[in-house]
């Protein structure tokens, strides 16, 4: 996927897999050796609004599905390109959320419907050439608190449903080798046990699935192991085990690897198991603070890892890891039109003392030659919620700030799982005012120990870090010279008790207390 120069929409292009070419993100025309896909400038011409959405291209390379919202609605329309002519069939599928998932064959593919109140009506079957009315719902969820997702494992054989809200999840696979399948339940559900699934065809002497869990008191998840042939918890056992503070935030199942991105004390890390002998390495970086993705590929039969990196002060980067030789070959690194040298900037990990006797995570960027004496003025970062961690990822916005002398600085507080799930869980309902105070301590450290100035702290915080803006500016205004809230959310106790708006009971495990909620919920 890339951009043509002046470009408003994505060109999604493939090319032979071993023409080594990767093409620049500024290129204007489509290059000798690429095929181009889908042309999102093309698509969006003449029409108001246009937004291209996931794709996904069946096994054998010969069709593609392609989501587009036209609207701005958040509702996409799947579609089918036949990828040798570039001619799209006649199924056309609205309402569709996320992603979708093709069968081996390509004779369907699998999508989640959205209803009027943009909530999930199900996961449906589509046949190709057949009539959307005809689609199978093979999946309903009667609670309208819970999400539904779906997913193709990467050994190709599975794909699966995810039933979950903001603490609890049920699984259900799908086998795609048979046209008309029926889900199958992995483990039911539990309040507060949250799980997600991937399948390998030979683990342990016979096909197996990979788990990642918090199941059995694992509060910062594990990785344990079942046969496939049976499922349930009962059967789960322990293959990476729970280590409180080591929080797993992912994991990637190949055919020989293991590949799991976990955090510790708010510092991301990638480790490497080989399958066979259990044997493990780290994936070292040398910046003192950093953010990390790893990315899924293509095949399952493979040594190639392709993970992401960047900095406060370093552009994204893309990088090929082989697993075997534990060799590393950049890919692609963030292009700054304006220009931009790392050299000048510097990144730093500062811990604030709360008065509960917890640490708060600071991350810090400013010029190499800025006075730091106590006079400079900050603007400092805050979220919060949902479990979601701010990681310390390069962002070209800041660096117009950055160099007019402001100190750049993200409060990891309570509420987020920078420090495991422990910070989340110390950050929400009953504990929520951590948030707040975590903040306004991260604040009065920063003055104190001369990063910044008295009363020269902006404040920022969007959504549910506007929640955070409102309490701040209200509990300690003499803290801060202004307050960003984008997109604010402030009246929490109005929303959480109208039911009737559509994302209200999805969000109750998050911000409700119990006896508020609809009798039908408890």
């Amino acid at each position: 996927m890339r951009y043509r120069k002046e470009g408003q929409h994505p060109l999604l292009c493939r090319e032979p897999r071993n023409s080594l070419h990767f093409p620049s993100t500024q290129a204007a025309d489509v290059k000798p050796e690429e095929q181009l896909l889908l042309d999102g400038d093309a698509l969006a011409h003449g029409k108001a609004f246009f937004r291209l959405g996931a794709t996904r291209h069946s096994s054998d390379h010969r069709l593609l599905a392609w989501l587009a919202d036209e609207a701005g609605s958040e509702l996409y329309t799947a579609r089918v390109r036949v990828i040798e002519s570039g001619v799209d069939l006649a199924d056309v599928v609205p309402d569709v959320s996320g992603a979708v998932v093709w069968t081996q064959d390509a004779s369907a593919f699998y999508y989640v419907r959205l209803d009027q109140n943009h909530r999930p009506a199900g996961v449906f079957r589509h046949g190709l050439g057949t009539p959307v009315a005809a689609d199978v719902r093979v999946f309903r969820e009667a609670d309208p608190g819970f999400f539904i997702s779906i997913g193709r494992h990467s050994s190709r054989r599975f794909g699966d449903i995810s039933a979950h809200d903001h603490e609890t999840s049920e699984a259900w696979l799908i086998d795609l080798s048979a046209p008309n399948a029926e889900p199958t339940l992995i483990a039911a559900r539990q309040s507060g046990v949250q799980y997600e699934v991937e399948h390998h065809p030979a683990f342990k002497g016979g096909p197996a699935l990979i788990i990642r869990t918090n199941a059995d008191g694992a509060e910062d998840f594990k990785i344990v192991w079942a046969p496939l042939a049976t499922p349930g918890r009962a059967y789960w056992r322990d293959l990476v085990p729970h280590r409180p503070g080591v929080y797993i935030l992912s994991f990637i199942v190949l055919e020989d690897w293991l590949i799991r991105l976990e955090r510790e004390n708010g510092l991301p890390r990638i480790v490497v198991r080989r399958l066979a002998s259990g044997e493990e390495h780290v994936i070292a970086f040398d910046e003192e603070a950093y953010s990390l993705g790893i990315n899924s590929g293509y095949e399952f039969a493979t040594n190639l890892l392709r993970f992401t990196y960047s900095s406060m002060t370093t552009p994204e980067e893309v990088w090929d890891y082989d697993l075997a030789s534990r060799k590393r070959v950049l890919r692609k690194r963030q292009e700054i039109p304006s220009g931009h040298n790392s050299a000048d900037y510097v990144t730093q990990r500062l811990f604030a003392p709360a008065a509960d006797g917890e640490t708060i995570p600071i991350s810090l960027l400013y010029r190499k030659d800025v006075a730091l004496n106590g006079t400079a003025p900050c603007l400092l970062y805050g979220y919060g919620a949902y479990g979601l961690s701010i990681p310390a990822a390069f962002g070209s916005n800041r660096l117009s700030l950055v160099d007019r002398g402001f100190v750049y600085a993200i409060a990891h507080v309570r509420g987020g799982s920078e420090k495991g799930w422990r910070w989340y869980r110390e950050g929400k309902l009953a504990k929520k005012m951590n948030t707040f105070t975590d903040f306004i301590a991260a604040s009065e450290y920063l003055i104190k120990n001369g990063w910044c100035a008295p009363g020269k702290i902006v404040a920022e915080g969007g959504s549910a870090g506007g929640t955070l803006m409102g309490a701040v500016g209200n509990m300690r205004p003499d803290l801060y010279a202004g307050l960003i809230a984008g997109v604010p959310f402030v009246d929490v106790l109005n929303t959480m008790l109208d039911e009737t708006l559509p994302l209200t009971p999805l969000e109750w495990p998050e911000w409700a207390i119990r006896s508020a909620m609809p009798r039908h919920f408890e």
